[in-house]
Formats: C-alpha cells, structure tokens, sequence
C-alpha cells in the first residue's frame, strides 16, 4: 500500500467522522431518542464523546463536545496525514 492511498485513506476517515458528528447533532434535535437512526449514530458518536464530556465542564442546555471533538478530528488528521507525506 503505497503512502499516498494511507495519507488519503486518513483524510476520508477523519471526513466521514466529521460528516457522523454533524449528522448526530442535527438528528439530536428532529429525531425521537429512540429512533433506529439516532440510535445507530449514537453508538458511533457517542464512545467519542465521553471523554470529552468528563473533561469539559457543562454549560447548561449548550453542549460543546461535539465541537470539540471535531477540531480534535481535524488536529489527529492534519498530523498524521504530514507524518504519512514526509514518509514518502
């Protein structure tokens, strides 16, 4: 497998997770908890988001996880994906 497919393959998975999240927060808000959609989304999203949650502190009804989680998203990727290019 050559460097360029890993740098990519890096670059869509850190994408398709953003999408998740983004997906996850506009269905938090239309969908019943228990809809076979959300619920799905939540076993996804929501192992990402605990930690987060324990660190920051609550801001009443706003919940800033998911905006933290995606700049981590985005931190985690841009590294590796300069990590796996300088390889090659």
């Amino acid at each position: 497998m050559s460097l360029l497919l890993v740098a990519q393959l890096i670059s869509l998975v850190g994408n398709i997770l953003t999408i998740l999240i983004f997906v996850w927060v506009i269905s938090s808000w239309i969908l019943a908890p228990y809809h076979p959609v959300r619920e799905a989304l939540d076993r996804i999203v929501e192992p990402l988001l605990t930690p987060i949650r324990r660190l920051i502190p609550q801001t009443g009804p706003v919940d800033f996880s998911p905006m933290v989680l995606i700049i981590l998203i985005f931190l985690l990727e841009q590294v590796l994906y300069r990590l796996v290019r300088s390889l090659g």
